[in-house]
């Protein structure tokens, strides 16, 4: 119900993801008139589940933790934690939702606090960055445990057998960096279950130089918006390029294949859906603005991560590897 372009985008993405997947169930919550009303003559599985508030994307989370508990929000992720479903996924309150997952689904044993990650590409495949977002500061050992929960994630979803896991800073010299940043690396130096090859700059998020990069929320947040800034931009040029004149016409006609498959990898909606990594249930981020094709992106997101069982097999690893 929330999101910046509320549920006719949902309801679309719903349709369309069950008719690309005959396994696949989805229950939409919220305003319960106005959900049938999109569905139309409904689907056999898609059910709506009623939903009496909404948290506003401007709402403090603290404020929606005391006086929402019967928002969409809410009573979806009671739904995953009550076994009724077994992901969430939302374009809402990225504050809010996480304030109700720790409330609902609780955090893995030995984390202290939840990240954003999600799968950019990179060269010659992708890369999990965290946190996006979750937390502007984070001390040494928040990022430890993120590079924890990132090695585990990829080696849960990717299947890489040892992650190589970095920390973004501002040089890969051992003297760069906050103190924050320089104990978190000296603290994963000495861990020997993880695979750290040390500091990565922001040019390399996408040179496939690391398959996890830890950073915090502040800095993670910043360079994604600016990565999906560039490649918006890179697409409206090409498609500019390619549309100006007779020869680029001819050329683009030519390179269309090999142009279109170019785009499709560097869109951002085809990468839509952050997982909300540290609570023990899956749980989606989709972008607030996100349009038919994204959302259907990240609950596509949602389907492999319970497929591949990504909570219970983080958890039961990280028992060995929190300090």
């Amino acid at each position: 119900m929330s999101g910046d372009r509320g549920p006719e985008v949902a309801v679309a993405a719903a349709l369309e993801a069950v008719a690309e997947n005959e396994a696949l169930t989805l229950i939409l919550v919220g305003n319960q008139a106005q959900l049938k009303a999109l569905l139309h003559s409904g689907h056999p599985r898609i059910r709506v589940e009623p939903a009496a508030d909404v948290v506003r994307m401007n709402e403090r989370p603290s404020h929606a933790l005391r006086h929402k508990q019967n928002a969409s929000m809410a009573v979806a992720l009671r739904l995953v934690r009550d076994g009724d479903a077994q992901g969430c996924v939302s374009a809402g309150n990225t504050g809010a939702l996480m304030a109700f997952g720790r409330s609902y689904l609780k955090m893995y044993p030995g984390i202290e606090r939840p990240a954003i990650t999600k799968l950019i590409p990179s060269l010659r495949g992708q890369c999990h960055v965290l946190d996006l977002g979750a937390n502007v500061d984070a001390s040494a050992e928040n990022l430890y445990q993120f590079a924890l929960m990132g090695s585990l994630m990829a080696s849960a979803v990717s299947g890489i057998p040892e992650p190589r896991v970095a920390l973004l800073n501002v040089g890969e010299e051992e003297i760069k960096g906050n103190e924050q940043v320089r104990l978190a690396s000296h603290m994963l130096a000495q861990c020997e279950t993880l695979n750290y090859i040390g500091y990565v700059e922001g040019s390399d998020l996408f040179r496939d130089v690391a398959d996890v990069v830890v950073c915090d929320g502040f800095v993670g947040n910043v360079a994604l918006k600016t990565g999906e800034g560039v490649a918006g931009l890179l697409i409206e040029l090409l498609e500019q390029a390619f549309t100006r004149g007779l020869y680029s016409r001819l050329v683009g006609f030519l390179a269309k294949p090999i142009i279109g498959r170019l785009l499709r990898d560097m869109d951002p909606t085809r990468h839509n859906g952050a997982s909300l990594l540290g609570l023990q249930g899956v749980v989606i981020k989709s972008h607030g603005n996100a349009n038919e094709l994204a959302m259907k992106a990240a609950i596509r997101q949602a389907v492999r991560e319970v497929q591949l069982e990504v909570p219970r097999r983080i958890n039961e690893r990280l028992d060995d590897l929190v300090l």
